[in-house]
């Protein structure tokens, strides 16, 4: 059992939740992150230090019961892959050859996904009559300034990470805790919303708050930007990540299906089954 799989107590039993919102939902959506975050130039990755976030990140999705899709696992044994070729000696043959990096091909294909990527975010920004009109650019005087950054799904997995590091650590042995609502954890997260409309990310989450609350309040921040009811959004990149309510009429249904599936038992593992 890992480690991420031992950190978080039953008690809070969710089903496994989608990770989708809006384009930002693939390993290479992940990657692009990664790389952007470390600030290296896509051509010439740090394949260790990168494989190894990626496989942080991988945890804490399972920890927080986010469906890792089979993608995320393939790519994760390519980085792994890619890291062992480039500890072995290169030919002399192929020092000198492009062909014989083993980076190569993870390259092309995130640079071709990130020109398609950006493609289609440039033309869902264009309203929605006109995105066939491709008019003669404004005199750049004339521009309006550039609004807020709309988060990405990474960032907010990265600023649940960090909060996670300073408030609750995993616990090293098992801890039995009182049951954990989500539904009180989502009411508490509208209800600071409702008062203040913009909220900081991390103010959002009490002091007080044990890890379990602190990752139920957090499934339900994400549930609720997917359904277009909070925007996450930030000034600039690595500015303070921003929540905020857009609606006062949030739809709950969604919600129930998470209560039936608290009452529900637990499937048993591979080991159990065995037995």
């Amino acid at each position: 059992m890992n480690h991420a799989e031992s950190s978080l107590p039953k008690q809070l039993s969710l089903p496994l939740y989608r990770v989708r919102l809006d384009v930002f939902e693939g390993p290479l959506d992940l990657l692009l992150h990664l790389i952007k975050k470390n600030e290296v130039d896509i051509t010439d990755i740090p394949i260790s230090a990168i494989t190894e976030q990626y496989l942080q990140y991988l945890d804490l999705m399972r920890e927080l019961r986010l469906d890792v899709a089979g993608e995320f696992l393939v790519m994760a044994a390519t980085l792994m892959l890619i890291k062992s070729r480039m500890l072995l000696p290169a030919d002399e043959e192929e020092e000198d050859s492009e062909e014989a990096d083993p980076r190569r091909e993870l390259v092309q294909q995130l640079l071709e996904y990130q020109r398609y990527r950006e493609a289609a975010l440039a033309l869902a920004e264009r309203p929605l009559l006109h995105r066939d009109v491709f008019v003669r650019p404004r005199d750049p005087e004339l521009a309006p300034e550039p609004g807020p950054l709309r988060v990405e799904l990474w960032d907010l997995v990265e600023a649940l990470q960090q909060l996670l590091a300073r408030r609750s650590p995993a616990p090293v042995h098992t801890v039995e805790l009182e049951p954990v609502s989500v539904r009180a954890c989502g009411e508490r997260l509208l209800s600071r919303l409702a008062l203040h409309r913009r909220v900081r990310f991390e103010e959002l989450f009490d002091e007080g708050s044990s890890r379990l609350e602190i990752v139920a309040t957090f499934l339900v921040l994400l549930e609720l930007v997917r359904l277009g009811a909070l925007l996450a959004t930030q000034e600039h990149w690595q500015a303070p990540i921003e929540i905020e309510l857009l609606t006062d009429e949030v739809n709950w249904d969604w919600l129930e299906e998470w209560e039936l599936a608290e009452t529900q038992p637990e499937p048993p593992t591979d080991e159990e089954a065995n037995v």
